[in-house]
């Protein structure tokens, strides 16, 4: 029997009642399936300032390569002190330095939600390292200089490589999906940056001759969604644009507390919902874990292909369903229309799995 090592990032506001619950869940699911799977706490965020004046202590980044895979909750680095402020926040900080270098954000209608949208089952493929993002596309510093007080640029990076590996990566999930792939880009108007990614994406596509390959600009993008989110398999785009994209994916299939990702390479992955540590009701037990649980359903299925054990598969199947059951029953936290604490909610789909 093989032995899994999780970290455990607690982080800020209302992650620490996340993470929690969602550790929970899975030690649940974990037990029916008689797996080993150890949780190893490590500092980040506030926790980590207080304790090494670090948000991000480099304990924490070398442990974490000797884990099979973390969850990482929100952080609030708008409150840090100053001089933490300057720098990659942590969640920036770990996709940077480990190269996570695709985002994999799902938006999915689910049971007993009232979605905007309905019948939605998609996934949107974020290039993680360059793009428009400044803090997390240069090797040393940031993309941005401010030229006079009135005056700033800031530096969009494209690179082949950089484009190839995430435009396999969505390929290699559509043809496991339904076979469509949606590029998104802006080439009509950033014709070298946003046309490089483009050409290399369907570049890529023409290596898989049964997907169903087409391009959308952006904005009209946006409205699609809106429209018929239901139309749409796999989308690849550059960092910026699929960080906006996937929160308004989120948000039509119900709420952005519900949305799940994962940020991956091909040896590590970081469990992450998409959503912020709202410091405004921490502690008031009204969070929804629901993101950071299916983020971390994500993590098990990536997991169990990697290590090529069903078992895994089988605890995100087990959380996936006993989280789906409660909501359907109308249990639901305060954000989607229910009365259940935090706590209930998470004890609802716990008697769920046993």
């Amino acid at each position: 029997m093989k032995n899994y090592r999780l970290g455990v990032l607690r982080g800020d506001g209302i992650g620490p009642e996340i993470v929690d619950a969602t550790v929970k869940v899975f030690t649940a699911a974990v037990k029916k399936t008689n797996t080993n799977m150890e949780w190893v706490h490590l500092p980040m965020g506030w926790e980590a300032i207080k304790k090494d004046n670090r948000p991000l202590p480099e304990s924490t980044i070398n442990a974490l390569k000797d884990t099979h895979g973390w969850i990482l909750g929100p952080h609030d680095s708008s409150s840090y002190p100053p001089e933490h402020r300057k720098q990659l926040n942590p969640s920036g900080g770990l996709r940077h330095i480990l190269d996570l270098y695709a985002n994999i954000r799902p938006a999915k209608s689910m049971p007993g939600i009232d979605g905007v949208v309905k019948d939605a089952d998609l996934v949107i493929y974020r290039e993680n390292t360059e793009g428009f993002y400044a803090d997390r596309n240069m090797h040393v510093g940031h993309g941005e200089w401010k030229i006079t007080e009135d005056v700033v640029l800031t530096a969009g990076v494209f690179t082949k490589k950089a484009i190839q590996r995430i435009a396999y990566a969505a390929c290699n999930m559509a043809m496991q999906r339904r076979k469509k792939l949606t590029i998104v880009h802006k080439a009509n108007v950033l014709h070298l940056s946003m046309g490089l990614f483009l050409q290399v994406c369907l570049d890529v596509a023409k290596e898989y001759p049964e997907l169903e390959v087409d391009s959308y600009h952006v904005d009209a993008m946006a409205a699609h969604l809106v429209r018929r989110a239901k139309d749409f398999d796999v989308i690849v785009t550059e960092n910026m644009y699929g960080d906006i994209l996937s929160d308004l994916a989120g948000e039509l299939v119900g709420s952005l507390g519900l949305a799940p990702s994962i940020n991956t390479n091909d040896h590590l992955a970081m469990a992450q919902a998409a959503h912020g540590s709202a410091p405004d009701i921490a502690g008031l037990n009204i969070s929804n874990p629901t993101g950071m649980i299916l983020s971390t359903v994500m993590l098990m299925e990536w997991l169990a292909e990697r290590h090529q054990d069903p078992k895994l598969k089988e605890i995100a199947e087990i959380v996936e369903t006993g989280l789906y059951q409660t909501m359907e029953s109308g249990v639901k936290t305060k954000d989607l229309g229910g009365q259940a604490l935090t706590t209930e909610f998470v004890e609802t789909i716990v008697n769920q799995i046993n």
